[in-house]
């Protein structure tokens, strides 16, 4: 705690903000669902004894549950063998043992999923258990028309890209401004993909997917980027290119959710690739189950996996005895085309796939160049670093209570300017943090149907808004 900003965090004690929502009406409903998972799973199990810990560890979560309903004190994380849990403790303990009704919220929601980690990581059948992996999937499938939406389109670029190498019917103007066009449409697809977060979304239908997702939903949702530095991301980018054009050029995305939302970053991250905007991209994803739908590394091999077959994967029953309609041989064609140039580009070390306990500490990104030295240096190696989602932007700023109008580079601290880093964070707003807006709009934002008026700043927790903001730290 002692590298933080002075600025207070936003609390769950707090009815006005999101942080009370989350307390009092998200998390009992998440734990319900990883309790319905689990017994789920413990019914097919033949073994008695892993039932029994199976069993065990549901009763670990439904008292849990009755601690956070109850407003009990948070207690001490058993410990796992990993290096975080002194942390979490030592934290608790400086924070004077609070309740869960009382509490940093960022603190408090971390500590959450790394308690419900020790409930698999202390047992001796369900270790590397997902609760939450049953529902990434189904999301996932439940994409389908977004997904091939994207796959015909990306493979559409990809040609394109191959055959302007030999074209000589454009000027270098042409081309680098249909590339800046492009890398806009490949970064809102990116930020709009965010739209179905799990841990938000928790009685989401087929049908409620489908509006979320597609070039419609995106172009509707433009206007309400309040941020927008896409431009000055792509400037710094084609600089790179142009200076170091036989050198490396890395990408850094800090994943956020898994499913849909990784197949987004997985677009953009090909098409950094076979653009030449970058000649390798390092994906950062959480070492656990975290935030229900966030990214871990069995996440992207089953998102690969399913897109060996897409027809079976499509088409396949979901246990509600749906039928699916048979993709179109164009359409799975499409699908390989993605699965296969990814492939390539992971077995060739340009699509790498890299964790760190870091991501899943209890605090923000103030801290990361005195309690992660090793991941700050690293990062500083990469032309550009993305941070994805809600989550990535709370800890970049603390989740602090800070004025709208204060600069990003400022609420960011130490990893803004001269930190060695660039930042880009992609966010659609689910939280009451938000910063770099100019004067009066957060004003004006309250004041629409649903915004929070005076009290609060409602406005912020649908994820209707949107932000895209820029840090070069490398100046």
């Amino acid at each position: 705690m002692e590298f933080d900003p002075k600025t207070p965090q936003y609390s769950t004690s707090d009815p006005s903000s999101f942080a009370s929502i989350s307390a009092n009406d998200r998390w009992p409903v998440i734990i319900t669902s990883a309790i319905d998972d689990l017994h789920r799973t413990v019914g097919a199990v033949s073994d008695e004894e892993k039932q029994k810990e199976g069993k065990g560890i549901i009763e670990n979560l439904a008292k849990l549950k009755y601690e956070l309903q109850h407003n009990r004190q948070l207690t001490p994380l058993d410990d796992d063998g990993e290096r975080d849990i002194a942390e979490y403790n030592t934290e608790l303990e400086e924070r004077g043992n609070p309740s869960w009704h009382n509490v940093s919220w960022l603190y408090s929601e971390c500590y959450l999923y790394r308690r419900i980690e020790t409930f698999f990581s202390l047992s001796k059948y369900w270790k590397g258990y997902d609760v939450f992996a049953r529902q990434k999937m189904s999301t996932f499938k439940s994409s389908r028309p977004a997904v091939l939406e994207l796959a015909t389109r990306y493979r559409e670029l990809a040609h394109e890209a191959e055959t302007s190498k030999s074209s000589e019917s454009k000027s270098a103007d042409e081309i680098e401004q249909a590339e800046r066009l492009l890398f806009s449409e490949m970064c809102e697809i990116c930020l709009w993909g965010n739209a179905t977060d799990l841990s938000l979304l928790t009685s989401i239908t087929y049908e409620d997917i489908q509006k979320l997702q597609g070039s419609k939903a995106r172009k509707e949702s433009q206007k309400n980027i309040l941020v927008n530095d896409m431009d000055t991301a792509f400037d710094v980018m084609q600089k790179a290119r142009k200076e170091k054009k036989n050198g490396e050029r890395r990408v850094d995305i800090v994943l956020d959710n898994s499913g849909f939302e990784l197949f987004v970053d997985l677009i953009l991250a090909g098409y950094l690739l076979f653009t030449g905007l970058a000649t390798e991209v390092v994906l950062h994803p959480k070492r656990l189950p975290w935030f229900v739908s966030d990214v871990t590394p069995r996440d992207f091999s089953d998102l690969l996996n399913s897109m060996v077959d897409p027809q079976a994967f499509y088409t396949a029953d979901d246990g509600t005895g749906k039928t699916f309609p048979p993709l179109s041989d164009k359409e799975a064609a499409d699908v390989k085309f993605l699965f296969n140039q990814w492939s390539g580009f992971h077995q060739d070390g340009k699509l790498i796939m890299r964790s760190h306990h870091f991501w899943t500490s209890p605090g923000g990104y103030w801290r990361m160049p005195h309690t992660a030295p090793d991941l700050f240096e690293d990062l500083k190696e990469s032309e550009l670093v993305l941070f994805k989602g809600d989550l990535n932007y709370r800890k970049l700023t603390n989740d602090s209570e800070w004025d709208p109008t204060t600069p990003f580079t400022t609420a960011i601290g130490p990893m803004g300017p001269k930190s060695g880093i660039r930042v880009l964070a992609f966010r659609t707003c689910k939280a009451d943090v938000v910063v770099g807006l100019p004067a009066g709009e957060d004003e004006r934002l309250r004041q629409l149907p649903d915004g929070g008026g005076s009290k609060s700043r409602k406005w912020a927790w649908s994820g209707k808004w949107a932000v895209v903001s820029f840090s070069d730290g490398k100046v």
